[in-house]
């Protein structure tokens, strides 16, 4: 399995996933987001991308000022947003910005990051995706295409009922 805790296994990945780790690297974003455990998630890791995925990193942050003062590094950046919201009753600081032709969107919670559901989900869908192999995989992004987000596109082509955030974190693939 991949170790998704780090950034390396990018280097090796197809044109999109390199062009990610370069943006990644050249804005030392894993570096000064180091004291939040970063981990990049969501469809560019386990290739599900489409041409308007962004690059998702999550954070577990103890303290909301020190985040807040470390997203004010990009602050310049074009379309720069910083805003709190409340996910599952879970207070959350997110940070939107564009560099290198790539959206960013870091999210931060005080949860840890391997216990984070976006983590969560997407360690699911890379297990799904190689057990169902290259087909199962052009299906969810032709129904990303379409319009779906991931998790509910796993679900449709999985046949899993109820909320789709929800039902993919019990599947065991």
């Amino acid at each position: 399995m991949i170790d998704f805790t780090s950034i390396e296994y990018l280097k090796n990945g197809n044109e999109r996933q390199i062009a990610a780790y370069d943006s990644i690297q050249k804005l030392g974003l894993l570096k000064k987001l180091k004291p939040f455990d970063p981990i990049l998630v969501g469809t560019i890791p386990i290739q599900v991308d489409i041409e308007e995925s962004d690059l998702d990193i999550i954070c577990c942050i103890a303290n909301d000022a020190h985040f807040k003062q470390v997203m004010e590094e990009f602050a310049a950046y074009k379309g720069f947003q910083l805003k709190e919201v409340f996910i599952n009753e879970v207070k959350s600081v997110i940070v939107n910005f564009a560099s290198d032709g790539f959206e960013f969107e870091i999210f931060g919670q005080r949860v840890p990051t391997q216990q984070q559901n976006a983590f969560r989900h997407m360690v699911i869908e890379h297990l799904i995706l190689e057990a169902q192999g290259e087909e199962f995989r052009e299906q969810v992004v032709k129904l990303k295409l379409e319009g779906y987000k991931t998790e509910p596109a796993f679900a449709k082509l999985l046949g899993l009922k109820g909320d789709p955030y929800v039902a993919m974190l019990d599947v065991v693939p």
